[in-house]
């Protein structure tokens, strides 16, 4: 069983539940924001998921359920559980492990390119991805690599863009799930904060035509990273897989 932790609705697993149905893997949403509760450790677990959102890991007081998913989060580093943090996801990942998450220099919103390092290049979650790809960012925060962790890629304005701690869990600062609904619910809900940097990172109508641009080549990299995310976890032991991009998972 894959578990999705969610902090806010329009967050969602978009492409990756649409992966995950189309291998017949089973998962389940639990979202935080709806007052669902931080499950208890279960052995069930074969990979936790943890997704984006607008909150900061260090808001415990605003948003009272970060704690007890640092608790949980602990545990996973702990049990080693295979384990992807997207965004948020992977900023609270690295302060379970032991990092520090601050604000980054500049906000990346929209799509920027990233790049490999050495460590990167020979991890198995980027095998068969280029050095260099284009990846869609919303964030404003950034990680940092927790101790005995390896940083895999960086980008021009966020040098910490992935790492890897312990045998399987990763931390991306990028989303690789997202889809046009996905990006057209983000930029309406966090209007102001676009207004705020007009000029400065992209506006909705550039974010959605780049989208329509790179689509095709988008959905190969997260096929890709979704084939290489799931087989490292164990989950994905057959040769021949399926990926159908529908936007089921967008919601």
């Amino acid at each position: 069983m894959v578990l999705f932790i969610q902090h806010i609705d329009i967050e969602g697993p978009g492409t990756i539940a649409d992966f995950l149905d189309d291998n017949t893997l089973p998962y389940t949403i639990i979202d935080l924001s709806q007052g669902d509760k931080v499950p208890k450790w279960e052995k069930d677990f074969q990979s936790v998921i943890c997704l984006g959102g607008p909150m900061n890991v260090y808001e415990e007081e605003k948003y009272r359920f970060l704690k007890e998913e640092d608790l949980l989060l602990k545990r996973i580093v702990d049990e080693e559980v295979p384990f992807l943090g997207i965004c948020l996801g992977a900023q609270l990942i690295a302060k379970a492990a032991g990092a520090r998450v601050t604000k980054n220099p500049e906000k990346e919103i929209g799509w920027y390119k990233i790049v490999l390092n050495d460590y990167g290049l020979k991890d198995d979650l980027f095998k068969d991805l280029p050095e260099v790809f284009k990846v869609f960012q919303w964030h404003g925060d950034t990680f940092g690599v927790p101790y005995g962790g390896k940083r895999l890629a960086f980008s021009e304005l966020c040098q910490n863009q992935a790492f890897k701690y312990g045998r399987n869990a990763y931390g991306i600062q990028f989303h690789v799930e997202v889809t046009k609904d996905m990006i057209t619910r983000w930029a309406d809900a966090y209007a102001k904060e676009l207004d705020a940097l007009k000029g400065i990172v992209s506006d909705k109508q550039k974010m959605l035509g780049d989208y329509v641009a790179l689509e095709k080549g988008y959905m190969r990299q997260a096929e890709q990273f979704y084939v290489n995310y799931f087989t490292v976890a164990g989950l994905l032991k057959k040769r021949f897989f399926s990926f159908t991009h529908e936007g089921k998972g967008s919601k």
